[in-house]
């Protein structure tokens, strides 16, 4: 059974730093990956796209240069480390199946970022 399992979203404050990961679970190849967010009363946006390689990586224009898509496929995980964070960078972020589009997806981690 596929599972996708994000981890480490925390509250930061504006201008910090953080990591969240996506533990993939029953994946017998390595898919295109993408993390999409959902800002308190808005519909899901997508961040951010990786190939199944890693070395494709593409970026929703308002977090280009500050955020990065990674993955290991050693370790079934995909990542985002997100920098500069900014206020409306708050979101509950979710890894999911596929560069843009969402065939899958797990249960979301929280990042809360405070002015």
């Amino acid at each position: 059974q596929v599972q996708l399992v994000e981890s480490g979203g925390v509250s930061v404050q504006a201008g910090g730093s953080l990591r969240v990961s996506c533990a993939l679970f029953g994946y017998t190849y390595a898919y295109c990956m993408s993390w999409h967010r959902q800002p308190p009363g808005k519909g899901l946006q997508w961040v951010a796209g990786i190939n199944s390689s890693g070395g494709g990586t593409y970026y929703k224009n308002s977090v280009k240069g500050r955020f990065t898509i990674s993955r290991d496929n050693a370790k079934n995980t995909l990542y985002l480390e997100l920098n500069s964070l900014q206020t409306e960078d708050t979101a509950r972020y979710y890894c999911a199946k596929g560069l843009v589009e969402v065939d899958e997806r797990g249960q979301g981690t929280q990042v809360t970022v405070s002015s």
